[in-house]
C-alpha cells in the first residue's frame, strides 16, 4: 500500500505492507438513479440541499474568523467553473466557485440539471450523505486500505489500475482531464472564451481493472471511511510489521493547512475528470486527499462495499432484489 515512486506525493509513502481481510465491492461507483431512488424511498435532504451551519464551517477556517450575515449561509456547494486563460496553479479560488442552489440534482447550479444522466456518478454529495446512502443499502464505505487493494486490481505497485503506463498504445483509459487540448484549468475553447464543457461520463464508459471494477481512476473522487492524516503511512510503516484491516487513524492532521491542521477531513480516492499530467495526478492507484467531510463537489462522489456476512444475510431476506 502507498508508493515511492516518483510521481508519488509526500502523504503517500512509504509503501509499506497491508493484510486486508475478504470484502464485496460495487462494481459501479453510485449513479444519480441509484441515489434517486434513496431519496424517493426515504426523503432524504443533503447537506447541499441544507442551510450551511457555522459550527460546521468555523472547524474549516482560521481561528477568530468572523461569522458571516445569515443571509450568506445559503444552501449551495462547490462548482468547477474553469478559467478562459492559464493562471498560476497555487489558488484554487480561481476556478472553484461556490454556486448557490448547486446539488446533486443541480450539479453545477440551480440551471443546470441531471436529465439523461441516470448512469452518471451522483456528485455533489458529502461524507455525511454517502454514509445515510450506506446505511439505507445495508452497505459502508470502503476503509482506505480496501480501496486501495481493488483500485489496483491484482497489480503489485503499479502507478495505474491498469497498468505501469498512462495510456498504453495511445489509448485513454479514464475520464481524466486532457492536458493536449487545452491545460488545466482553461475551459474556453482555443482563440475563444466559449465554455468547452467538462465534467462526468457515464460509469462503465472505460475499460475495468483487473477485478472488473470500473472507474478506479478519474471520472469522480470517492469517499471512503478514514480520517485523513497526511503522516497516516509513515506511521502505520514505523510498526514494521504487517498491518491487518486499518481502519485508519483516530482524527485528523493535515500540516499543510497551516492553522486548521487539525480541521476534520476524511479520506478521498481516485482523482477524478479535473486530474491531469499536469497538475495533480490523483488517478494513480496511491493518490489520496483530505476532504471536508461537510462539503459536496461537482467531482466528488462514492462506492460502497460489504462484508461478506452482510452480504449473506442480504442474500437471504425474503425481500431481496
Amino acid at each position: 500500500m502507498g508508493s515511492d515512486h516518483q510521481h508519488a506525493q509526500p502523504n503517500e509513502g512509504p509503501a509499506h505492507r497491508v493484510k486486508v481481510s475478504g470484502y464485496w465491492i460495487d462494481r459501479y461507483d453510485v449513479t444519480n438513479a441509484d441515489f434517486a431512488r434513496f431519496v424517493a424511498a426515504t426523503g432524504y435532504v443533503t447537506t447541499a440541499e441544507r442551510k450551511p451551519r457555522w459550527e460546521d464551517l468555523a472547524v474549516q477556517l482560521p481561528p477568530g474568523t468572523p461569522k458571516p450575515a445569515d443571509s450568506v449561509l445559503v444552501p449551495g456547494a462547490l462548482v468547477f467553473a474553469g478559467t478562459d486563460a492559464p493562471v498560476p496553479l497555487e489558488d484554487y479560488s480561481r476556478w472553484w466557485k461556490f454556486v448557490p442552489g448547486a446539488n446533486w440534482r443541480h450539479p453545477t447550479g440551480p440551471d443546470s440539471n441531471i436529465t439523461g444522466k441516470n448512469k452518471h456518478p451522483v456528485v455533489q454529495v458529502s461524507y455525511e450523505d454517502a454514509q445515510a446512502y450506506a446505511r439505507w443499502a445495508h452497505k459502508r464505505l470502503l476503509t482506505e486500505a480496501e480501496w486501495e487493494y481493488a483500485a489496483r486490481g491484482g497489480l503489485e505497485q503499479a502507478d495505474y489500475a491498469w497498468g505501469a503506463e498512462f495510456a498504453p498504445r495511445g489509448k485513454k483509459m479514464a475520464n481524466t482531464w486532457d492536458d493536449a487540448s487545452r491545460p488545466f484549468p482553461v475551459t474556453a475553447a482555443r482563440g475563444t472564451h466559449e465554455k468547452v464543457q467538462v465534467g462526468t461520463s457515464p460509469v462503465g464508459r472505460y475499460a475495468p481493472n483487473g477485478y472488473g471494477l470500473y472507474d478506479m481512476a478519474g471520472n469522480v473522487w470517492q469517499w471512503v471511511g478514514d480520517w485523513y492524516r497526511a503522516d497516516a503511512f509513515r506511521i502505520e510503516a514505523a510498526s514494521a510489521r504487517v498491518v491487518t484491516d486499518p481502519k485508519g487513524p483516530s482524527n485528523s492532521f493535515d500540516p499543510a493547512l497551516g492553522e486548521t491542521a487539525y480541521a476534520p477531513a476524511r479520506v478521498t480516492r481516485g482523482g477524478s475528470f479535473l486530474c491531469s499530467e499536469t497538475y495533480c495526478m490523483s488517478y494513480r492507484t496511491s493518490a489520496r486527499r483530505g476532504t471536508d467531510p461537510m462539503n459536496g463537489m461537482s467531482h466528488l462522489g462514492f462506492r460502497l462495499a460489504m462484508d461478506e456476512s452482510e452480504w449473506k444475510r442480504e442474500r437471504d431476506r425474503p425481500d431481496a432484489k
